[in-house]
């Protein structure tokens, strides 16, 4: 009887070990981004006066002050911007937050208020329908939130809360939560949403985190290696498919942008966990160091601290979003390299982490050197040549990197479903500011008022329209007729990029936006002698089988001040410019057809700066000035300017321009200099496959000469301008003619 006793005692320990064990009581915790070891150090530092010590005692303040307010998880009723959905989200970051003032000060109030808000949220769980504020069906909708990509970025913040406070929860509190909580999240988001979980798209990335995060913390290694290669580890989706396929070799993020900032969170912060918990995978190491090629890049994509804002952008984003946070953090931590320190400096946040810490010592001491902006182009697709997004700097060692001239060329992919039908179109920013503008986001993020926060109608009627743009639109049509299918399928070509000392020029071409039609484009940003500033030069050419109107539009940000050729006003009445495909919105507020010569276009910067489009017109082109609002009764689309350029009934034609930034309007101070364009003078030539732009500005003369070969064999060339013979080695020089 005795052993028999024994053998049940046994057998009820074995049992007893292998259900905790199930529960992750083997794991060591916290072992996600922040580990045991990391913590260690950091309790350490916190009485040591410098960054890190003040972050943490700023951030304990808040969560303190937090803490004190009633704790409320409510039954989910709102979309986007409602109060529940922004109360869920609030929870997930103050959970995390105190969880992680626990670890650091070992006061269990923090480690209780953790326990009590998630014991509520599984109390609340298991007896939720789908979100009633649900989105439209082609989305998968989440409990919690309106969509599953935000229950994915709860659970994202809630295990790694979880994570930070599990050693101080009991054996029955591990149950209730793990059971009926955080296990069933995890599975609604893999299992009852294979369409999501398994997708290579941003949505993917969040859920794939998510749940492999999870089973690093409650010990379900099959999570873990399902989000790794997707629900069936078939290695066609999961988090490794989707760093091989949403990136290109440079780390450049299909969607753009703003998308490459949103999914670089689980990205850097799964990958992370990834390396404290299974180093051998050396997940830092894929695809030649992809991840972090993919911070630098995300860096890279900014001017004067903003994100460019291509495709479905919301314009306020730059590289202090949370996001780069974590992943310049990471990096640096990483790798050490001392530039990275100079954007955390610019983010001005330390992250509470071991990789925080070794930032906040490192400014601490001084040693941040300064982050090198560069002129390069992105391939772009996971193969790096289904296009590219260029980015071309007028930088010297003096520059200030992010105020300097910069053109951004876009002869990229589509973008999926956030990308807009705006192929060889092209942004310029100087002093700070955007000139030339893309309109980026129909869309007020998280304001209820407009439209739930979500995307307005008019980011579909106008906003990814081609007309929206600064690239050329045949017969009023949208490019590849607004089918993304056919956009994700067709691409265009990068002829060529190359930087030196005269600047940056860059070739794109694509045959497929629109049938029958070839449009190819060469923009370049060229540093003049003896001029202060850099002026971009744009050459796009377009040939087609038939007869077409060809329109291009310019838009820019400030107030028009003159052009040189006489305007007609619509001043007792607006129409819009067209019907349909964005035009309907755009109301026609004049409207001119300059002489043969140059045609100048003149406004003002807020940044206090004049930009003149000069324009080689041939007597044939009308210029359409327009001002969006029209058919917007809600009044949703923001008033901005614009003019077109339109060519009617024509098979070829090459649209030249050069945009010259220009003299100093100080109102407070009252003076204004150079108001007018300086440029007196503009020619085009081609020879064999040279094109030669002769400009005459502020009393010189220079010879801009673009090698157009398709081939880099044959870049070292000799030719004659006015009887003297010139070489060129390379794709772009400049000849001062007056210095010939």
């Amino acid at each position: 009887m005795l052993n028999l006793t024994k053998k049940v005692a046994a057998i009820a320990l074995i049992a007893s070990v292998f259900a905790m064990s199930s529960l992750g009581v083997n794991a060591k915790h916290p072992n996600l981004v922040t580990t045991s070891e990391d913590v260690q150090l950091m309790r350490d530092a916190i009485n040591v006066e410098g960054r890190f010590a003040t972050t943490y005692k700023k951030l304990k303040a808040q969560v303190d002050a937090q803490m004190q307010q009633p704790m409320e998880v409510p039954v989910p009723k709102d979309g986007g911007g409602g109060y529940t959905h922004e109360r869920h989200k609030k929870n997930y970051q103050l959970m995390y937050n105190a969880g992680m003032i626990y670890q650091l000060s070992q006061d269990e109030k923090y480690a209780d208020f953790v326990t009590d808000m998630l014991l509520q949220y599984a109390n609340l769980y298991p007896n939720l329908p789908l979100h009633p504020a649900r989105k439209m069906k082609s989305q998968n909708p989440g409990k919690f939130f309106w969509q599953s990509l935000n229950e994915a970025v709860w659970l994202v913040y809630t295990i790694q809360a979880y994570d930070l406070v599990y050693n101080a929860l009991n054996a029955s509190e591990i149950k209730k939560i793990e059971q009926e909580l955080l296990k069933p999240v995890a599975l609604f988001l893999s299992e009852g949403q294979p369409s999501t979980f398994n997708k290579v798209h941003n949505h993917g990335t969040w859920a794939t985190a998510g749940v492999g995060m999870a089973g690093f913390v409650m010990n379900e290694p099959e999570w873990v290696e399902k989000a790794l290669y997707d629900l069936q580890k078939s290695g066609k989706g999961g988090f490794l498919k989707q760093i091989e396929q949403l990136f290109s070799p440079q780390g450049y993020y299909n969607e753009g942008p703003y998308y490459q900032r949103y999914a670089l969170f689980p990205f850097v912060t799964f990958a992370k966990a990834i390396e404290n918990n299974q180093p051998e995978r050396k997940i830092f190491e894929q695809r030649n160091g992809l991840l972090l090629k993919a911070i630098d890049t995300t860096i890279q994509l900014s001017y004067n601290g903003l994100f460019f804002p291509i495709n479905d952008a919301i314009k306020s984003k730059g590289i202090d979003t949370i996001e780069l946070v974590h992943g310049v953090t990471i990096a640096y931590g990483l790798t050490g390299n001392t530039g990275y320190l100079d954007i955390a400096q610019q983010q001005d946040q330390i992250i509470l982490s071991g990789d925080g810490l070794k930032v906040a010592k490192a400014l601490d001491n001084n040693l941040a050197t300064p982050y090198q902006f560069k002129s390069v182009a992105f391939g772009d697709g996971n193969d790096g040549k289904q296009g590219a997004l260029v980015i071309m700097r007028s930088v010297t060692e003096d520059s200030d990197f992010n105020s300097t001239q910069t053109v951004l060329y876009k002869p990229a992919a589509q973008g999926l479903g956030h990308g807009h039908f705006d192929k060889l179109t092209w942004q310029f920013y100087d002093a700070g500011n955007e000139i030339v503008s893309d309109y980026g986001a129909a869309r007020f993020l998280n304001v209820e008022a407009k439209f739930g926060g979500r995307y307005l109608p008019e980011n579909e009627t106008y906003a990814k329209q081609t007309v929206a743009h600064n690239t050329v639109v045949v017969d009023e049509t949208t490019h590849f007729n607004e089918n993304v299918e056919v956009g994700n399928a067709n691409y265009p070509t990068l002829n060529y990029f190359e930087t030196n000392n005269f600047g940056t020029v860059s070739s794109g071409k694509i045959s497929t936006a629109y049938e029958g039609v070839e449009l190819e484009r060469t923009l370049a940003l060229v540093n003049l002698p003896g001029l202060d500033n850099a002026v971009a030069l744009d050459l796009f050419n377009v040939t087609s089988d038939d007869k077409h109107q060809l329109d291009l539009p310019l838009h820019y940000h400030g107030q028009l001040i003159e052009t040189n050729f006489p305007l007609v006003g619509n001043t007792n009445s607006l129409k819009p410019v067209g019907t349909k495909n964005g035009y309907q919105h755009m109301w026609l507020k004049a409207q001119a057809t300059p002489e043969q010569g140059l045609a100048k276009v003149t406004w003002l910067n807020e940044n206090g700066r004049f930009y003149t489009q000069t324009s080689l017109v041939k007597g044939n082109e009308s210029f359409l000035f327009t001002q969006l609002g029209a058919n917007d009764p809600n009044f949703n689309l923001r008033n901005e300017h614009g003019f077109i350029r339109r060519v009617e009934n024509t098979k070829q034609h090459k649209f030249i321009s050069l945009l010259e930034p220009h003299g100093l309007y100080n109102p407070s101070k009252e003076f204004t200099l150079e108001a007018a364009s300086r440029v007196s003078g503009l020619e085009f030539t081609e020879q064999d496959q040279l094109a030669l732009i002769k400009i005459d500005i502020a009393e010189r003369s220079y010879l801009v000469v673009i090698n157009q070969a398709e081939t880099d064999q044959k870049l070292t060339t000799e030719f004659k301008y006015n009887n003297k013979t010139l070489s060129l080695n390379g794709r772009l020089a400049v000849y001062e003619l007056n210095n010939q």
